[in-house]
């Protein structure tokens, strides 16, 4: 599995960056982070769990009273990050492979998770 070698997060621009391992930067707008959140809550049950990460998350629209406004992003152990939105959302936990399958970049990253 690809690790970052350098994560920063801009609110001016409201840009997620993580440069991996193997040179590739990836660019993620925070709204579209925040709208391919992982967790349950944002997926729609444990039954949605299994969806396929694709870079067309990043796409889907923010309901009402929704932030995408960082707060903080935190690492959890060696293996994901995990923000705090401005309205109190902190349960999505984004692992590496996850970040990597849905870079907005255009690059098929599917076989990269493993």
């Amino acid at each position: 599995m690809l690790k970052p070698l350098e994560i920063t997060a801009s609110r001016s621009r409201r840009v997620l960056t993580i440069v991996w391992e193997d040179a590739h930067r990836s660019e993620y707008p925070l709204a579209g982070l925040r709208a391919a959140c992982p967790c349950a809550e944002c997926r729609g049950g444990h039954q949605n769990m299994g969806e396929t990460p694709t870079p067309l998350m990043l796409e889907r629209p923010l309901g009402p009273n929704v932030s995408s406004e960082l707060e903080e992003i935190v690492s959890v152990g060696n293996y994901a990050l995990q923000p705090r939105w401005k309205d109190g959302h902190a349960y999505g936990i984004y692992t590496w492979g996850y970040l990597r399958q849905i870079c907005p970049c255009g690059q098929d990253h599917s076989g990269d998770a493993a």
